[in-house]
């Protein structure tokens, strides 16, 4: 890691073996709010728990604030209840027998009365939590006690903010509401913050810096659109809800236009996508969202989508308010309709259909 980055960062470099698992990695945050994102069993939580102190690398360095956590060369390894680290988890942790606001001033019992009760009064009112401060957990709600819960990890000014999944199990306004005060909170304070989730949504709302995780290692990082829209790993599709991956051979190259021709492995199904690295005759998969292919009844004419497939359905079910149609156009392609859609075009199995994809919606990915 190189050392003029900037002394706030978080710097981690990382290897651990543990049985099958083997976490690996090298990356570097500034201050604000970066998303691990991956699977379950990808090593996020891991990752989390070796900044911590928890877990200690076989072998790496961790610094923040150019202050040394730990590292292998020398021996070091900082204790955890001295890395001036927040950690919250899934689950608030919130002590049963002390109140809200003792559960805040619980974590700054060293620093003199007035400044702790300013401190918790401040934060209290930064969190809306000023008209619950006397209740015990057990009075509080899930997104009361995990507000109060946040609150317990700022007051003691951390240097970074780890946070796994705290809020999956909330609804999606009070996420959004709880990821507004935080924003808020770092907004004075900024401090880098490590937010891990699986949920596509979450990162979509939080996230400033994404970092994709599968198998202990990381598979892509940057703005969140930049690589959850575009990916350019199967996995990394995959786990970002891409419901078609489709293997393929390059065919068709057209530099002037920007874009190549892939047919569809075991198919007479071609398909126009963007250029990428590959080359004539490579083998490919194609990643499609289910939600980017239309369906039409009849062939469609006039569009400027570059890809037009004959297809039959050959499956349909409902799953909340949307149809899933499985289409066979010689590949089998997911296509998500709306309820409405589905009942006025008369979608039912065996009806043929024309799909219909643009060219940038379809991901070439290794």
């Amino acid at each position: 890691m190189a050392d003029q980055l900037n002394p706030s960062d978080l710097r981690v470099r990382a290897r651990l073996v543990r049985g099958a698992f083997h976490l690996d990695v090298d990356f570097s945050i500034p201050p604000g709010i970066t998303i691990l994102f991956g699977p379950s069993g990808a090593g996020k939580s891991t990752l989390l728990d070796c900044v911590a102190g928890l877990i200690s690398p076989d072998e790496g360095r961790i610094a923040i604030s150019n202050g040394l956590l730990f590292d292998s060369a020398t021996h070091f390894n900082l204790p955890t209840q001295n890395r001036r680290l927040g950690y919250l988890f899934q689950s608030p942790a919130l002590f049963p027998h002390l109140s809200a606001k003792q559960n805040i001033a619980f974590g700054i019992s060293h620093v003199s009365a007035v400044d702790r009760n300013a401190a918790v009064t401040e934060i209290l009112k930064l969190f809306r939590l000023a008209n619950l401060s006397s209740r015990k957990s057990a009075e509080l709600s899930g997104g009361e006690a995990q507000r109060v819960a946040l609150a317990r990890a700022l007051v003691t000014k951390p240097r970074a903010l780890l946070l796994d999944e705290p809020l999956s199990a909330l609804d999606a306004d009070l996420k959004n509401s709880i990821i507004a005060d935080l924003r808020a909170w770092n907004g004075v304070h900024e401090i880098p913050i490590l937010y891990v989730t699986h949920d596509r949504a979450e990162v979509d709302a939080l996230g400033e810096r994404v970092i994709t995780m599968d198998r202990g290692k990381i598979i892509q990082q940057g703005i969140p659109r930049e690589v959850l829209d575009a990916p350019r790993h199967q996995r990394l599709a995959q786990i970002a809800g891409y419901e078609n991956v489709l293997a393929g051979t390059v065919k068709e190259i057209r530099l002037d236009n920007g874009v190549m021709r892939v047919a569809l492995q075991g198919t007479n199904t071609s398909i126009e996508v963007p250029l990428s690295y590959a080359k004539m005759g490579d083998s490919v998969r194609v990643a499609i969202r289910a939600g980017d292919i239309l369906l039409a009844i009849e062939r469609p004419t006039g569009l400027s989508a570059r890809n037009i497939l004959h297809g039959t359905i050959e499956s349909q079910e409902q799953r909340s308010a949307a149809i899933i149609c499985r289409v066979n156009s010689g590949a089998m392609f997911e296509v998500h309709v709306t309820l409405s859609a589905a009942r006025d075009l008369n979608l039912q199995p065996g009806r043929e259909v024309w799909l219909v994809l643009k060219t940038y919606s379809c991901h070439v990915v290794v």
